[in-house]
């Protein structure tokens, strides 16, 4: 199951608890309502009269069964927002099946970019060509009569692109090519499989993940230091894992070690 796959069936999970608590909501609110429902509309309660006791007991679990129906409510919510962010999550991790090409076609866009602000920049800062011969290529460009306006506008004292966007559209494809070589590099790294105790290990340099494979479920001690070092539980996998770098396996064979 590649990265994209598990994003929509963890959107789908979200999906499904979100169904389960407004249907429970629902529930709930109907309850709420029947508790109440023989008792006539702005009827108070009779002090002293043998129906008071029955009266009380009605209206606090009516309460009770509308705060639980609140609290299912808030809680769909909370799950149909965790749906979208996992179904609009666009972010590019070294272990996708696909992070080679995205972070090619991401570096060609950023470098395509640069080369788009310098060639504006040279127009529109040129003391050789007048101001309609200016605006002639930039619609040439395809740029459109507002953004040629803009870019004709001073902006911090520059025509055109000031230097922090160029410095840092620099700075993002220097980043990106760092990240695509690893990438590649990580692709074509082979796994490492060996064991500590009765824990298999694996080096996922594909995935860029370091999994551990305990022969059965390891202890609460053992799970909670797990999780509190970056590693959680990965039901596609079976198995405990976090991102692979040197800082996690060395303290995967300290917790290992404790055992």
């Amino acid at each position: 199951m590649n990265r994209k796959e598990k994003q929509e069936a963890k959107a789908e999970r979200y999906r499904a608890l979100a169904r389960s608590s407004r249907q429970k909501a629902d529930d709930v609110c109907r309850q709420s309502n029947a508790a109440v429902e023989n008792i006539p509309f702005g009827q108070p309660i009779l002090v002293g009269h043998h129906s008071e006791k029955a009266h009380r007991r009605a209206i606090e679990q009516s309460q009770r069964k509308m705060d639980k129906c609140l609290e299912y409510n808030n809680r769909a919510e909370y799950y149909e927002n965790k749906a979208k962010s996992a179904e609009s999550n666009t972010s590019i991790y070294l272990g996708d099946d696909d992070s080679v090409d995205r972070l090619q076609a991401k570096l060609d866009g950023l470098v395509k970019m640069q080369e788009t602000m310098k060639a504006t920049n040279k127009i529109v800062r040129s003391k050789l060509l007048s101001e309609e011969d200016k605006k002639v290529k930039l619609s040439q460009m395809g740029y459109s009569q507002n953004s040629i306006k803009e870019l004709m506008t001073p902006y911090l004292g520059e025509l055109g692109y000031p230097k922090f966007k160029l410095t840092n559209n620099n700075a993002k494809i220097n980043d990106t090519r760092k990240r695509l070589e690893k990438a590649k590099t990580m692709k074509n790294t082979e796994n490492k499989e060996y064991s500590i105790g009765d824990c298999g290990i694996v080096e996922n340099y594909q995935e860029n993940r370091l999994q551990l494979f305990f022969s059965g479920v390891p202890d609460s001690g053992i799970r909670e230091q797990l999780k509190r070092n970056g590693f959680r539980w990965s039901r596609f996998n079976g198995c405990w894992q976090s991102y692979l770098n040197r800082r996690q396996l060395d303290r995967a064979k300290e917790i290992l070690s404790e055992k």
